[in-house]
């Protein structure tokens, strides 16, 4: 049993002066694995405090001078690449064919950003005007639960790399994979202040960040709701923000599509992080005369997605982070059969011995319409909606009939059809014939999926602002 009771502040672990504590439960098994002392306001001013003392000196930093801390802290996460692994699969219940990947994503963020910040002109120019991009502040990075060290990786290498020293609030689900993350934080010896974490609930420590004036800047990833907040809150301090929220992907199968590649593909953007992903492509979107074929090719390609412990290279689908979530799934298979979809495969309750976890059947819903519940609103888990279309012109309208645009995938032989098709997809992203990553491009979302981007030059913009000398 762990104990974890410390937050890390101005480069060094101090105990927490909040005292709720909260137990941190395998999801594979409902087992308490560590009991976690959450901060409070206090703490958040604390570090705060830290990071503000920090910030004239490393805000003057050059650029080789934050691409050496960029370096240092790839080094030290991609040497403890096991143990976040390990501890994501244990907290999480990430299956380890997904959590290593993503670890590995994680680290290299830093080299990413790195990359990217060699890349962006600080200073630009014309005549007798000046315009350097400068370090808006004290930067609050909020993180969820669905893949911890990325988000922390990618949000701190972005903001190191333009300038800024930061708070940072990871999930109270994820205290575990935080405190190894933190080791490798501290191994890494940044200047102080640089970096402090404080694990707490989102409506006591990441409200103190929204709130205090000494924070120029929030990055969140999370729920529409919780962004909605955040930027009527931060509007009295006029925070910046960027907010990376939900999803409701469409995946397009063009007619020309072989299923036998495509299907396959699908599921496994549907089921990406056993569902618990923003990117996820839930609605799979296909031609009406093939629907026949479509629902076959899925039935003979589930076996491909097997439920189970986490821990086994061959699990696809892992359980979900906890109760709550499972419950909530739970509820949205009740809401699709209830409004008429059809169970293709899946349905309600745990898969057959595994009651004890909080383990969902990965589900397929068909004949569904683009105005039920659950082919509108994010359910962050396995389960997939096939709609039918008529023609591309239909399938584009449907694709883009949701209140969010984060991701959308397009699948078909004629790639300049493709093309065509992905050009007119209101998303942050497009991939064509697969699931892709490129930490050079934007990730963000158009409606309600958020506003502003990260990675590549586009999340280090995010934390500069523009300042011109006109002589």
């Amino acid at each position: 049993m762990k104990a974890i009771t410390k937050h890390y502040i101005d480069g060094t672990f101090v105990e927490s002066h909040g005292r709720e504590v909260m137990d941190s439960i395998n999801p594979s098994n409902g087992q308490v694995i560590a009991r976690v002392t959450l901060g409070d306001e206090e703490d958040a001013r604390r570090a705060i405090a830290a990071a503000k003392r920090a910030f004239p000196s490393f805000a003057r930093a050059t650029k080789e001078e934050r691409a050496k801390v960029l370096r240092r802290l790839h080094e030290v996460v991609s040497a403890r690449g096991d143990d976040l692994t390990a501890a994501m699969v244990e907290e999480y219940g990430g299956v380890v064919q997904f959590a290593a990947p993503i670890v590995q994503a994680g680290a290299s963020a830093f080299l990413a950003a790195e990359k990217a910040l060699q890349e962006l002109s600080l200073v630009r120019g014309w005549g007798k005007t000046t315009v350097t991009l400068e370090p808006v502040g004290v930067a609050g990075l909020i993180t969820p639960w669905n893949a911890n060290a990325l988000f922390l990786c990618a949000k701190l290498a972005s903001a190191v790399a333009a300038g800024c020293t930061v708070v940072m609030k990871p999930s109270e689900l994820s205290a575990v994979q935080t405190q190894v993350w933190l080791e490798c934080v501290h191994e890494a010896k940044l200047p102080q202040g640089l970096c402090n974490v404080v694990t707490g609930r989102g409506d006591v420590v990441g409200a103190e960040l929204v709130r205090n004036p000494d924070v120029a800047k929030i990055s969140f990833t999370g729920s529409v709701a919780v962004g909605k907040t955040i930027m009527r809150d931060g509007a009295a301090t006029m925070k910046r923000v960027t907010l990376e929220l939900g999803g409701k992907s469409p995946n397009i199968l063009l007619d020309d599509a072989v299923l036998e590649k495509a299907i396959p593909t699908a599921l496994g953007i549907a089921f990406l992080n056993s569902g618990q992903a923003c990117a996820a492509g839930t609605r799979l979107l296909v031609p009406k005369s093939r629907l026949d074929a479509v629902k076959r090719a899925i039935v003979d390609a589930m076996p491909a997605f097997p439920v189970g412990d986490p821990a086994d290279p061959k699990t696809a689908v892992g359980p979900m982070v906890m109760q709550k979530q499972y419950e909530r799934v739970q509820s949205y298979i009740r809401k699709g059969i209830a409004e008429g979809a059809e169970v293709l495969v899946g349905g309600e309750g745990h898969p057959r011995g595994l009651e004890a976890g909080h383990f969902v059947k990965p589900t397929v819903f068909v004949n569904v319409t683009n105005d039920m519940t659950v082919a509108r609103e994010e359910i962050f888990g396995p389960v997939l909606c096939v709609i039918t279309y008529e023609t591309d012109e239909d399938a584009i309208r449907i694709a883009n009939d949701t209140s969010y645009g984060l991701h959308a995938y397009v699948s078909g032989t004629d790639v300049q059809r493709a093309r065509r098709v992905a050009s007119q997809l209101l998303a942050g992203r497009v991939a064509i014939n697969g699931m892709f990553d490129d930490q050079q491009a934007p990730f963000g979302g158009f409606k309600h999926s958020g506003i502003g981007r990260e990675f590549g030059t586009y999340g280090i913009e995010a934390f500069l602002e523009p300042r011109a000398i006109l002589e």
